[in-house]
């Protein structure tokens, strides 16, 4: 039988290259898994972290065999992003890729008696062949998803097939009310001895389907009549049990937990599972925590997906990379439909070598997770196209799209696309169903922008399921007003964004989806704006889970049918003048609100809000809002002055984009043409292009009245952007600007 041997505990570390140990270094570092060696540099506001090539150390008994000629494999269940693992000086395996599980056989390289040395060289250092390439995440080093020791018969489920638990199952409701398993599993060194054995469990333990195949072939379809339907609110899991018994004796066994379910995506209806039209109204998620970086524990993932269902929604973009299978099994459970993706993102790489990376990524994440009935859609990038289009770019998302649906033809694909992607082009039609990242309101435009843009986009294209896969602006706790306004990143302002995108999205049911980018605070080492370095701050929580801001509740009161209410402005403790507006969210119909025990008033709630405009009196006010059974209580203080911490600092205002950048002194020459003379700048060149133009690159600098070039924050991911779609993104360009611009850098040299 199949033996399962953790081994986190007590690992040897060193945040050196010093090339491989030749015995049991006992002078290293002692650490437990997960880790990695980016937990406080990743987040910590520096400005960069440590990217390089380290060595994990672990000895080891030879694990005793169930049976005579069995084998003991490693498993790796993430190390980003290559590794090389040894076992007594001899290397057995290489992989590539931070996200994904794979294994290897070391059975031939063990000790017959004794103590063995397991070494794990871990590298996350840049290159252009291992994706991702840029982004606005941390790349955090390490082994931080944890090592196993498998030992088998020699005759045994696949172990090696792309890190996939050597068995599919693809259940499939029928008419009658029962449901079709489809059942494959993958077996080495099985004779004609070997049957496989499945049977089928409910939830209640009972067993209600049951079939044998012979190993060489294994695959077969079993009915189960009178099933309950996996659902987003009630997600019902079957267990399927595969045994690989010879004669009268069981060698190695394997379970997956699976779901009934059917969906699709209609371009005029959304979502719709189980015949039922469900609109997927939720977050996306990375998997780092504060000083913790990636390496959580199984509780940890279980604890962020309880935060996610407690705001009541349905679905979760897991960004931008195969998560934990513990977060898998978590949605699972608790009832979610995910979109899961590989990070092919920002920038696509011209080393060939690295779109086969993309493909084996892709391989790994569908092969792996092929079971979970949670995921219901696979992505294939994320805006891929900061980098530039190319007629190669087009065809690897083809080509990417075809293997998906090969590997997996019964889950739809996706794709994120960049805000500036055209609304005509070659990027559209390749997946099942479209979705754009959209950060009118902040990076650019204003948020009233959105709905139009949508309804535009749905009327030119009223075949493709358009969702939108993300959507957000900074919200640091700190920062409050009486008048919020965009780019202040105050929670205010944040809270105001999310309000007006909740209506909107809830008026727009045949969006397939929405996820706000993000569910949680990130890392970020490269970012440093609005006064909080080395984070993305869109969260609508903080990155220690301690917080939830504002903006967590008005989707609360949205998404989540269970009463409640909420006070807004809870951090906005202080507030000077002689009024103040007090608001609260809520999903009942009506809310009073009392101050010093006495009520200022009751009122019905407008798209879940209700707002109270009340005297303040000296010193400190309690208030009280009272919603059906509901209760929430804040106290404000009035004061002369208002905190200077409620303000961001000048010298912090639109840092990383934000701000307006294309402003410009004296008249604009609205006619000046378009032209794009060989050998010159122009605005259709990457911003990296026109760095290598030093005098160029001073003209940008003025233009945007900021320091730009190698070295400054995200420089990698936008080098690669054209000049045009910086601007675009930046927002607010004044008329003409662009036509002025693009004259201006007609007149410097185009450098090779």
């Amino acid at each position: 039988m199949r033996s399962i041997i953790n081994l986190n505990e007590s690992w040897k570390f060193i945040q050196k290259n010093v090339g491989l140990p030749s015995a049991y270094p006992t002078d290293w570092e002692t650490v437990d898994l997960p880790h990695t060696w980016n937990a406080v540099d990743g987040n910590d506001g520096n400005g960069s972290y440590d990217r390089g090539n380290y060595w994990y150390a672990k000895s080891f008994e030879t694990p005793k065999q169930p049976l005579p000629g069995g084998r003991t494999f490693v498993e790796i269940l993430a190390a980003n992003s290559e590794a090389t693992v040894y076992i007594n000086g001899t290397k057995v395996c290489y992989h590539e890729g931070g996200y994904s599980t794979f294994r290897a056989d070391i059975t031939d390289y063990c000790k017959e008696e004794g103590e063995n040395l397991l070494v794990v060289e871990c590298s996350n250092i840049a290159n252009d062949y291992v994706y991702p390439q840029n982004a606005d995440f941390t790349f955090y080093g390490g082994l931080y998803r944890g090592v196993n020791l498998i030992s088998v018969p020699n005759a045994h489920f696949d172990l090696e097939y792309y890190g996939g638990p050597g068995i599919m199952v693809t259940p499939k409701p029928t008419d009658c009310g029962g449901a079709s398993f489809e059942i494959e599993a993958f077996i080495k060194n099985a004779d004609e001895n070997f049957t496989v054995q499945y049977s089928i469990f409910d939830e209640e333990g009972n067993e209600v389907g049951y079939a044998v195949r012979p190993a060489d072939a294994a695959k077969t379809t079993i009915f189960v009549p009178d099933v309950i339907l996996w659902d987003l609110d009630a997600p019902y899991l079957y267990t399927v049990i595969a045994e690989l018994q010879r004669r009268n004796e069981t060698y190695d066994d394997i379970e997956v937990n699976v779901g009934v379910r059917s969906f699709s995506c209609d371009p005029q209806k959304g979502f719709i599972i189980n015949g039922v039209e469900t609109p997927l109204r939720g977050v996306s998620r990375h998997q780092d925590m504060v000083y913790r970086g990636n390496a959580l524990d199984a509780d940890d993932h279980y604890a962020d997906a309880l935060l996610i269902k407690e705001l009541g929604a349905n679905t979760i973009r897991l960004a931008h990379y195969q998560h934990s299978q513990d977060f898998y099994d978590a949605c699972d459970l608790l009832g979610f439909a995910v979109w899961a993706e590989i990070p092919f993102i920002s920038v696509m790489s011209k080393n060939p070598k690295a779109h086969q990376n993309c493909i084996e990524q892709m391989k790994e994440l569908v092969i792996q997770n092929y079971n979970h009935p949670s995921i219901m859609f696979w992505g294939i990038s994320n805006e891929i196209l900061i980098g530039g289009i190319s007629e190669q770019l087009v065809e690897n998302h083809k080509e990417l799209n075809a293997l998906v649906k090969e590997l997996d033809p019964t889950r739809l694909t996706t794709i994120a696309h960049v805000t500036m992607t055209p609304v005509d082009g070659p990027m559209h039609y390749i997946t099942d169903t479209e979705s754009y990242n959209h950060y009118f309101g902040w990076y650019m435009g204003k948020m009233e922008d959105n709905g139009p843009w949508l309804d535009n986009f749905h009327e030119k294209h009223p075949d493709i399921c358009l969702g939108v896969s993300e959507y957000g602006c900074e919200g640091i706790i700190t920062y409050h007003g009486p008048n919020p306004k965009c780019k202040d990143y105050s929670e205010d302002y944040q809270a105001l964004y999310h309000e007006h995108m909740a209506k909107v999205l809830d008026e727009r049911p045949w969006i397939w989806s929405s996820h706000v980018w993000n569910m949680f605070d990130f890392g970020c080492a490269a970012r440093d704006e609005g006064g909080v370095a080395g984070r993305n701050n869109k969260g609508l929580v903080t990155m220690d889970r301690k917080t939830k801001k504002d903006s967590y509740y008005i989707y609360k009161a949205y998404w989540n049918p269970e009463p409640m209410v909420h006070l807004c402005g809870k951090r906005y403790a202080q507030r000077a003048g002689e009024t103040t507006e007090i608001k609260v969210y809520t999903n009942q119909d009506t809310v009073a609100l009392y101050m010093n025990r006495e009520k200022v008033g009751e009122t019905t709630p407008v798209d879940h809000i209700a707002k109270f405009n009340v005297s303040l009196a000296d010193g400190f006010n309690i208030f009280l809002a009272v919603a059906g059974e509901c209760k929430d209580t804040m106290t404000i203080e009035k004061v002369e002055v208002e905190p200077a911490i409620y303000t961001l600092p000048v010298e912090d205002n639109g840092q990383e984009g934000a701000a307006n950048w294309f402003t410009t002194e004296g008249s604009l020459d609205l006619e000046a043409p378009m032209e794009f003379p060989e050998g010159k700048l122009s605005i259709k060149n990457t911003l990296g292009e026109v760095a290598k133009n030093p005098d160029a690159l001073a003209f940008f600098c003025q233009l945007s009245g900021r320091e730009m070039g190698p070295g400054m924050p995200m420089w990698e991911m936008i080098s690669n952007m054209s000049v045009e779609m910086m601007m675009g993104m930046a927002g607010n360009v004044p008329e003409g600007a662009m036509a002025m611009i693009n004259k201006k850098l007609n007149a410097f040299d185009l450098v090779k």
